[in-house]
């Protein structure tokens, strides 16, 4: 492989998680979900970073964040008002939810 390939790969690999950061914050408001959360205080629903902290270190967060985004949840936070179901692509309820995780 040429050197100029092999560094145009690690260039392209390295800006990977930046993307995914503009994606997953794009995607929040694309789906609106800014109208309860907010990155670093509760509105209607917690935060996402007190969502990442709950999450963070559990085995299989990811997956589960993903099933009570698609199905909802009620309860869950304590506050009277439930998430409905959410219909988001899987390949854009991902990167929100990878994006979610990544707040600290």
């Amino acid at each position: 492989m040429k050197p100029v390939r092999i560094v145009s790969i690690l260039l392209a690999l390295s800006c990977t998680p930046v993307l995914a950061a503009v994606d997953g914050s794009k995607l929040i408001a694309k789906y609106n979900c800014l109208g309860c959360h907010a990155v670093d205080h509760k509105i209607v629903g917690p935060s996402y970073k007190d969502v990442a902290a709950r999450y963070r270190g559990q085995k299989g967060a990811e997956a589960m964040l993903m099933q009570e985004v698609r199905a909802g949840t009620k309860g869950k936070w304590g506050g009277p008002v439930a998430m409905p179901p959410q219909q988001i692509s899987d390949a854009d309820l991902k990167v929100i939810v990878q994006w979610i995780l990544a707040q600290k």
